[in-house]
């Protein structure tokens, strides 16, 4: 809607109420009725027409060295500076861990009922197969041994 529109609205409105008001319930109705939307500035823009403004604007500070890239240890500086600003909302961090708790939870209970699907089928020596190939490929042994102790033991 644009603002001839609603101001032919505001007006017609108006036209139809023909009964005195005093000034308490004009400001009322001011404050009940919606600013018009601005239709200037950046803010206003469609998204697309905003990122392909800000993807101009980047590349031309690239190509004009001005643009700000972290290093290493500035992106380190403001993670943390991130994450200690978070954490302070308690609530907010105890709610991250109850999500990622219930979302470990789940991942054990498929585990173990894929492991029971498979002992009801006679797959034991597969589960047991895949769990040997997965500690050779992080070079830990059930005991948390590596490989190379393993084997030094066994000399």
């Amino acid at each position: 809607m644009n603002l001839e529109e609603m101001d032919d609205q505001m007006s017609a409105m108006q036209d139809n109420d023909s009964s005195p008001k005093d000034s308490s319930s004009t400001s009322s109705q001011a404050s009940a009725t919606a600013k018009p939307k601005s239709t200037r500035g950046f803010a206003s823009m469609d998204p697309a027409k905003q990122r392909e403004i800000a993807r101009k604007g980047g590349k031309a500070a690239h190509e004009k060295g001005t643009a700000h890239e972290f290093t290493p240890d500035e992106a380190r500086a403001a993670g943390r500076k991130g994450g200690e600003a978070v954490s302070r909302d308690r609530r907010h961090m105890a709610e991250i861990g109850r999500e990622g708790g219930q979302a470990r939870g789940q991942r054990v209970a498929q585990r173990k009922e894929e492991m029971m699907r498979r002992q009801q089928t006679g797959n034991v020596q597969s589960i047991r197969s895949e769990n040997d190939a997965e500690a050779a490929d992080t070079g830990l042994t059930g005991n948390g041994e590596s490989g190379s102790e393993r084997q030094s033991k066994a000399s």
